[in-house]
């Protein structure tokens, strides 16, 4: 004879006095402990949490500082190897307010990885989207499916989920830099795969190229190889150079002081990074832009669905997300959750307050669930 619902409920449910509820009554008790014992939960006792009036995150705003990042992630390179088992010495963000796990925001990983001189990170590839974004230094090759791309200072370096991948450092200095991932939107919905490669690159593969296959076939404004017609969700360029980025910052406030509409606010130019095969995001799950404060210039106070991280490039300046307040400067990395205000401000005694953001916002504009808000001054 099979046994039916041997395993215990894990449903609770307290018949309560309170508006919307129905009165409570032992003939309530008794539906409850049915529901409870065929795992069944009504809507009438979860709508405030499941249909809120406007997004109610589980995570919390929260800064981290780029000077403890690294010092502990020199630590951890004196300590901890690089090769098989650790994969990478990637330090992930841990939001405060989602249990300890290594997730920023409910769907965005943001990690300090930190490569020795001499050090190779070994080989794998994974179908997580991801990205690499240097706030300083230089001497490290990413090699993407055999194609050395060079990491510079102001670098964005995207990759689209699935392929091989590895870094190796050719300087005399240790280098950190800053991983993004859609690791825990991957883990929610559970579509996760990882495969190990080679534990060593071929020695045609140690070259330091100053321009990647990559950017010698796509790094052209305006123009896309006519060999190369078929569209991929992810960009095939993996190197956007900050030259280029600083140019455009640079020529947005330029014309602002000539009077053209050309920043999204007085003194708040930004630009986004872009897959030149079509024009949207660089990556399907992943939001990437440079924004740039003129000295004393404010950001409009923004609400929107879905969550971003930020990490300071360059300047200082102070920053509200929510009801926390913060100065910040160079490297410094913050989280804006799910529809809670945020505002920047250039101090007055720098030239520009420069912000790497990244976000979910694909996702949430693929199920035409994206809202924004801006308050009124």
């Amino acid at each position: 004879m099979s046994v039916i619902n041997a395993i215990p409920s894990p449903v609770r449910l307290t018949a309560i006095a309170s508006p919307g509820q129905p009165e409570p009554t032992p003939e309530l008790e008794q539906l409850y402990r049915g529901f409870e014992r065929e795992m069944l939960v009504p809507l009438w006792t979860e709508i405030g949490d499941l249909m809120p009036m406007h997004p109610k995150s589980k995570a919390s705003a929260h800064v981290w500082r780029w000077d403890r990042l690294v010092q502990l992630a020199n630590e951890a390179g004196r300590i901890v190897p690089v090769g098989r088992g650790g994969e990478r010495r990637a330090i992930a963000l841990a939001n405060p307010a989602l249990g300890g796990r290594p997730f920023a925001t409910p769907t965005l990983w943001a990690a300090i990885q930190y490569l020795m001189p001499g050090e190779d990170a070994p080989e794998h590839r994974h179908t997580q989207h991801a990205f690499r974004f240097i706030v300083e230094g230089e001497g490290v090759w990413t090699v993407v499916n055999g194609d050395s791309v060079r990491m510079s200072r102001g670098d964005f370096l995207p990759q689209g989920g699935w392929n091989w991948h590895a870094h190796h450092n050719a300087s005399i200095e240790p280098m950190a830099w800053i991983d993004g991932l859609d690791i825990p939107f991957s883990s929610y919905t559970e579509s996760q795969f990882f495969e190990v490669g080679r534990d060593k690159l071929d020695p045609q593969e140690y070259i330091k190229p100053a321009r990647s296959r990559s950017e010698r076939l796509w790094a052209h404004p305006g123009l896309r190889p006519v060999s190369q017609q078929a569209d991929q969700a992810a960009t095939p360029l993996l190197a956007y150079r900050w030259e280029d980025t600083d140019r455009a910052l640079s020529e947005q406030l330029a014309l602002e002081d000539e009077g053209y509409s050309a920043t999204l606010s007085p003194g708040h130019a930004a630009v986004r990074y872009t897959n030149p095969m079509n024009g949207r995001d660089v990556l399907p799950t992943i939001r990437c832009e440079m924004h740039r404060i003129r000295s004393g210039a404010h950001t409009r106070t923004k609400r929107e669905v879905g969550s971003s991280v930020i990490q300071v490039f360059d300047g200082q300046g102070s920053v509200t997300v929510g009801e926390h307040q913060w100065e910040v400067k160079r490297g410094d990395m913050f989280v804006i959750p799910s529809w809670q205000p945020f505002t920047a401000i250039c101090a007055a005694d720098h030239a520009s307050l420069d912000l790497f953001r990244f976000s979910d916002t694909p996702i949430v504009e693929a199920v035409h669930a994206y809202r924004e808000q801006f308050d009124t001054p």
